[in-house]
């Protein structure tokens, strides 16, 4: 293990055979001792992908870090939530993952252990804590789908009566009287002549004109609900076993 832990952050991570794996982007504490245990690579293009690797194997060449796992054996770890603290489960699949043996480190060999919450530890009393999981929920807003408008030209037919009038030729005689009778006279006895009367009549006229009738926009409105949740969780249940056959209380 390096010397100080802190000083590996920002450094390149390199495989047994030097090739360049990524970069140490956070340092992660064993959650009892609080001593540093695992790195967090950044892998791939823009250090998009995040692998824990085991801070025990990294040995210090200068401005690097050495590890003897290769890329894809570290692309390839477990995945983990780098907003949590690792379950217990999460860090076994890491242990298997990386061929380690998933107990504690022996307090002889130097290494500071993850001491056991019940009787044997050294660091306990003659008490044993209980313990249990509980479910916590919470809710993340998912994309379930997009809407949009559209707006498109389509063609159809309307009828509609439009009034209409024109002129037509009627013949109206009138008779010789005292009124007229000067008028009528006026002209030679006997001659030929013509009138002529222009007729008018009135055709529909269609005209267009595109006027705004209405405004259209998407609006989002929040239903609220509930959603039943199923989850298993675990427990641990404490029980005497007396062999001196006395009364428990």
């Amino acid at each position: 293990m390096i010397s100080d832990p802190q000083t590996a952050l920002g450094r390149n991570v390199i495989g047994p055979d030097g090739e360049k794996i990524g970069k140490v982007d956070e340092i992660y504490l064993d959650n009892d001792s609080q001593q540093p245990e695992w790195i967090s690579v950044t892998t791939g293009f823009f250090g998009s992908h995040r692998s824990l690797v085991p801070l025990s194997d990294a040995v210090d060449e200068g401005s690097d870090l050495r590890i003897p796992y290769g890329q894809e054996q570290v692309k390839a770890a477990p995945h983990y939530d780098p907003d949590r603290e690792l379950s217990e489960e999460e860090e076994a699949d890491l242990y298997r993952h990386y061929g380690m043996s998933t107990e504690a480190p022996s307090a002889e060999a130097g290494e500071p252990g993850v001491q056991g919450r019940d009787v044997s530890g050294p660091t306990t009393d003659q008490a044993m804590t209980r313990s249990e999981e509980q479910l916590r929920v919470g809710t993340q807003r998912v994309e379930t789908g997009r809407a949009r408008l559209r707006k498109y030209i389509v063609t159809e037919e309307v009828q509609t009566t439009v009034p209409v009038s024109h002129e037509e030729v009627r013949i109206e005689r009138q008779p010789i009287t005292d009124a007229n009778r000067g008028a009528a006279m006026a002209g030679p006895e006997l001659s030929e002549e013509e009138h002529e009367v222009t007729l008018t009549a009135e055709r529909p006229v269609v005209g267009k004109e595109t006027v705004p009738v209405e405004r259209v926009r998407l609006n989002k409105e929040k239903i609220s609900g509930d959603q039943q949740v199923n989850e298993q969780i675990r427990k641990e249940q404490i029980e005497t076993d007396d062999q001196t056959g006395g009364q428990q209380r």
